[in-house]
């Protein structure tokens, strides 16, 4: 069973970007896995955008098992404001974590990367082999060339050294331990949060950037944990998979459900001087389906549960809790799961 790459049992699981939405949601569904053992590592300790840190890491943890979630994310004006960041940092995160990995023997990764990657004109739903048939949509084609980058080399590597890495194309996220920021975040995580604050200090009105007619999909990150777990340990093709609802909506009505859970009563006002983007992403999802994978949370449902998740950080913060943190339970040590059975999560240095 040890020596199985496809079962997670018992195995070392680096998560890495456990601190992330997309890192901490697989991390918690991992913890259900038998006598496994995850490993995460702090960015203050071993900076992955760092050859020789990187290097380091692997070197002295060796992991059997690596999931890729960390990323440099952001919005549209994120995107568009910091070109450099947004490119650099996920080349070197996708570079020096692939090829530390395969240093140390690692036989199962998987890379992660974003709808994103798919021409702007893609067909829609866009398949899997839309890959690099088209020109990219400029605000974030610095991320998107960074991913691209990351799934041909994991492609690479397969190829040449016969390892079973996987790569995998989630369409737009949210959920717990979202970027609430109003600068930076995506459009569904800010709109939840302008629409609380709006609410609390008694505006009248809402901005939303955009001119609200453009269509995207949105992915619960629970279900692309599930997901990622899933592939792991029935999925081994060169090709990447995309991981999707296959329904997606218009920022227009999403604004108006955010509005509806949030309580809002004040007017939405659409202001076209910020880009849209892309006009539709909607990936197809029929081979992940065809596995036999679907997901389970759909969007109003995961809207309500992200919005009653921000609302109980926002009570911890005013407790003096910041982030992730959380009151101790008596008997459990920070960083390691003691329940019997189940998965250890070690923070290394």
């Amino acid at each position: 069973m040890q020596d199985d790459p496809y079962d997670l049992r018992g195995k070392r699981i680096f998560v890495a970007g456990h601190r992330g939405m997309v890192g901490s949601a697989i991390i918690r569904l991992l913890e259900a896995e038998d006598n496994a053992t995850i490993l995460t590592v702090d960015r203050s300790t071993t900076d992955l955008t760092r050859q020789d840190e990187t290097e380091a890491w692997f070197a002295a943890n060796k992991p059997d098992i690596v999931i890729i979630a960390a990323a440099k994310v952001g919005g549209i004006l994120a995107n568009d404001q910091y070109p450099t960041d947004f490119l650099y940092d996920n080349l070197m995160i996708a570079t020096n974590c692939i090829h530390s990995a395969f240093q140390v023997g690692v036989r199962r990764l998987l890379f992660l990367g974003s709808s994103c990657i798919y021409p702007k004109m893609a067909p829609q739903p866009m398949a899997e082999d839309s890959l690099l048939t088209g020109a990219l949509e400029p605000t974030n084609q610095w991320y998107a060339v960074a991913k691209i980058a990351g799934l041909k080399l994991t492609e690479a590597y397969r190829r040449q050294h016969g390892v079973r890495y996987i790569s995998a194309m989630p369409s737009n996220l949210y959920g717990p331990n979202d970027n609430f920021d109003l600068q930076n975040s995506h459009v569904l995580p800010a709109l939840l949060r302008k629409m609380h604050e709006a609410k609390k200090t008694g505006q009248n009105e809402v901005e939303v950037w955009g001119s609200g007619r453009v269509f995207r999909e949105f992915l619960h990150v629970d279900d692309l944990a599930d997901a990622c777990l899933f592939l792991l340990k029935n999925y081994d093709e060169p090709e990447h998979i995309n991981i999707g609802t296959g329904e997606d909506v218009s920022i227009r009505n999403l604004a108006f459900a955010i509005k509806e859970v949030t309580g809002f009563d004040g007017e939405l006002r659409f202001n076209t001087n910020y880009p849209d983007g892309t006009p539709k992403k909607l990936m197809d999802s029929a081979k992940i389906r065809s596995l036999g994978w679907q997901p389970i949370i759909n969007l109003d449902a995961g809207i309500k549960q992200t919005y009653s998740w921000f609302l109980r950080q926002e009570a911890l913060a005013l407790r003096g809790y910041r982030g992730n943190e959380r009151p101790a339970k008596t008997g459990q040590k920070s960083g390691v799961k003691t329940k019997k059975g189940a998965a250890k999560t070690i923070a290394t240095a």
